[in-house]
Protein backbone atom coordinates (compact mmCIF):
# COMPACT_ATOMS: atom_id res chain seq x y z
CA UNK A 1 0.00 0.00 0.00
CA UNK A 2 2.89 2.77 0.27
CA UNK A 3 4.02 2.13 -3.03
CA UNK A 4 0.89 3.32 -4.79
CA UNK A 5 0.64 6.21 -2.23
CA UNK A 6 3.77 7.04 -3.16
CA UNK A 7 3.17 6.74 -6.78
CA UNK A 8 -0.56 8.85 -6.48
CA UNK A 9 1.56 11.73 -4.70
CA UNK A 10 4.40 11.86 -7.40
CA UNK A 11 1.89 12.27 -10.31
CA UNK A 12 -0.04 14.94 -8.59
CA UNK A 13 2.92 16.75 -8.18
CA UNK A 14 4.31 16.30 -11.33
CA UNK A 15 0.55 17.50 -12.80
CA UNK A 16 0.31 20.14 -10.25
CA UNK A 17 3.98 21.33 -11.87
CA UNK A 18 2.78 21.31 -15.27
CA UNK A 19 -0.37 22.95 -14.82
CA UNK A 20 1.80 26.07 -12.76
CA UNK A 21 3.81 26.13 -15.78
CA UNK A 22 1.30 27.14 -17.85
CA UNK A 23 0.73 25.70 -21.30
CA UNK A 24 2.88 23.67 -23.24
CA UNK A 25 5.36 26.47 -25.81
CA UNK A 26 4.13 29.40 -24.27
CA UNK A 27 5.98 32.08 -25.38
CA UNK A 28 6.78 34.93 -22.85
CA UNK A 29 5.04 38.19 -23.57
CA UNK A 30 6.66 40.70 -25.72
CA UNK A 31 7.74 43.98 -25.01
CA UNK A 32 5.62 46.63 -25.51
CA UNK A 33 7.06 48.36 -29.03
CA UNK A 34 8.80 51.41 -28.39
CA UNK A 35 8.16 54.78 -30.45
CA UNK A 36 10.47 55.64 -33.22
CA UNK A 37 12.09 58.24 -30.66
CA UNK A 38 12.72 55.67 -28.01
CA UNK A 39 16.90 56.16 -28.73
CA UNK A 40 16.79 59.90 -27.43
CA UNK A 41 15.11 59.05 -24.29
CA UNK A 42 17.11 60.33 -21.39
CA UNK A 43 18.91 63.73 -20.19
CA UNK A 44 21.14 65.79 -22.11
CA UNK A 45 23.14 68.71 -21.69
CA UNK A 46 24.94 71.56 -23.33
CA UNK A 47 22.53 72.92 -26.18
CA UNK A 48 22.12 76.74 -24.55
CA UNK A 49 26.40 76.59 -23.99
CA UNK A 50 29.46 74.38 -24.46
CA UNK A 51 29.39 71.11 -22.73
CA UNK A 52 32.54 70.65 -20.74
CA UNK A 53 35.04 67.62 -22.55
CA UNK A 54 34.39 65.65 -19.51
CA UNK A 55 31.19 65.91 -17.80
CA UNK A 56 30.33 63.47 -14.23
CA UNK A 57 26.92 61.69 -13.88
CA UNK A 58 25.64 63.82 -10.77
CA UNK A 59 26.37 67.09 -12.52
CA UNK A 60 25.17 66.30 -15.81
CA UNK A 61 21.93 64.86 -14.21
CA UNK A 62 21.58 67.50 -11.27
CA UNK A 63 21.01 69.79 -13.84
CA UNK A 64 19.74 68.59 -17.71
CA UNK A 65 19.16 71.08 -19.98
CA UNK A 66 16.74 68.80 -22.35
CA UNK A 67 14.55 65.86 -21.18
CA UNK A 68 13.47 63.64 -23.81
CA UNK A 69 10.33 61.11 -23.22
CA UNK A 70 7.80 58.94 -25.05
CA UNK A 71 4.87 61.82 -24.63
CA UNK A 72 7.00 64.79 -23.79
CA UNK A 73 10.15 66.94 -24.36
CA UNK A 74 11.24 69.31 -21.76
CA UNK A 75 13.52 72.08 -22.05
CA UNK A 76 15.38 74.53 -19.71
CA UNK A 77 15.36 77.92 -19.83
CA UNK A 78 18.06 80.98 -18.94
CA UNK A 79 15.25 83.09 -17.67
CA UNK A 80 13.29 80.42 -16.04
CA UNK A 81 14.12 77.93 -13.13
CA UNK A 82 11.05 75.41 -14.45
CA UNK A 83 11.30 73.68 -17.64
CA UNK A 84 8.91 74.16 -20.81
CA UNK A 85 6.94 70.99 -21.55
CA UNK A 86 6.24 70.42 -25.05
CA UNK A 87 3.61 67.40 -25.58
CA UNK A 88 4.90 65.25 -28.67
CA UNK A 89 2.11 64.97 -31.15
CA UNK A 90 4.07 62.70 -33.56
CA UNK A 91 7.73 61.87 -33.85
CA UNK A 92 9.59 60.37 -37.15
CA UNK A 93 13.45 59.16 -37.51
CA UNK A 94 15.61 59.10 -40.14
CA UNK A 95 18.77 57.22 -39.84
CA UNK A 96 20.33 61.10 -39.69
CA UNK A 97 18.29 61.94 -36.61
CA UNK A 98 14.76 62.73 -35.62
CA UNK A 99 11.71 65.38 -36.48
CA UNK A 100 9.56 66.12 -34.29
CA UNK A 101 5.92 67.74 -34.28
CA UNK A 102 4.16 69.33 -31.14
CA UNK A 103 0.84 69.62 -30.31
CA UNK A 104 -0.35 74.04 -29.53
CA UNK A 105 -0.22 75.07 -26.68
CA UNK A 106 -3.47 75.60 -25.02
CA UNK A 107 -2.96 78.72 -23.71
CA UNK A 108 -1.13 81.48 -24.27
CA UNK A 109 1.98 81.72 -21.70
CA UNK A 110 2.61 85.11 -20.51
CA UNK A 111 4.62 86.80 -17.69
CA UNK A 112 4.08 89.24 -14.89
CA UNK A 113 4.74 92.35 -17.00
CA UNK A 114 3.04 90.93 -20.09
CA UNK A 115 0.35 92.86 -21.26
CA UNK A 116 -0.20 91.72 -24.63
CA UNK A 117 -1.98 88.34 -24.64
CA UNK A 118 0.18 87.15 -27.21
CA UNK A 119 1.57 83.80 -26.99
CA UNK A 120 5.43 83.41 -25.70
CA UNK A 121 7.51 81.29 -27.96
CA UNK A 122 7.74 78.22 -25.93
CA UNK A 123 9.94 76.25 -28.89
CA UNK A 124 13.61 75.26 -29.62
CA UNK A 125 14.23 78.64 -31.14
CA UNK A 126 14.07 76.54 -34.69
CA UNK A 127 13.74 78.18 -38.25
CA UNK A 128 11.06 75.75 -38.92
CA UNK A 129 8.78 77.51 -36.01
CA UNK A 130 7.83 76.67 -32.04
CA UNK A 131 6.09 73.49 -33.21
CA UNK A 132 8.80 71.44 -35.12
CA UNK A 133 12.39 70.41 -33.64
CA UNK A 134 14.47 68.86 -36.06
CA UNK A 135 16.95 66.64 -34.09
CA UNK A 136 20.24 65.41 -35.83
CA UNK A 137 22.74 62.71 -34.68
CA UNK A 138 26.37 63.46 -34.61
CA UNK A 139 27.00 60.18 -32.37
CA UNK A 140 25.19 58.06 -30.42
CA UNK A 141 25.76 60.60 -27.40
CA UNK A 142 25.82 63.73 -29.03
CA UNK A 143 23.14 65.43 -30.87
CA UNK A 144 22.19 69.11 -32.50
CA UNK A 145 18.67 71.24 -32.83
CA UNK A 146 19.68 72.57 -36.63
CA UNK A 147 18.48 75.71 -37.51
CA UNK A 148 18.07 76.47 -33.32
CA UNK A 149 19.05 79.48 -32.55
CA UNK A 150 18.33 78.72 -28.55
CA UNK A 151 20.47 75.73 -29.11
CA UNK A 152 23.52 76.71 -31.03
CA UNK A 153 25.68 73.94 -29.36
CA UNK A 154 25.85 70.22 -29.36
CA UNK A 155 24.19 68.79 -26.59
CA UNK A 156 25.65 65.25 -24.98
CA UNK A 157 23.73 62.49 -23.16
CA UNK A 158 24.12 62.56 -19.54
CA UNK A 159 25.94 59.68 -18.77
CA UNK A 160 24.77 56.61 -16.18
CA UNK A 161 26.04 56.52 -12.79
Amino acid sequence: MPRKLFLCSATATLVLAAALSGPAGAAEPAAPAQPPHAWLFGTWTGGLFPTPSAVTAQACLSQPVVIFTRDVVLRATLTSETYTQRVIESARTSPQGAEFRFAQSAAPETGALDFTGQPSATGFGCADGVDVLQVARKTENEIVFPNCADFPYPLIRCPAR
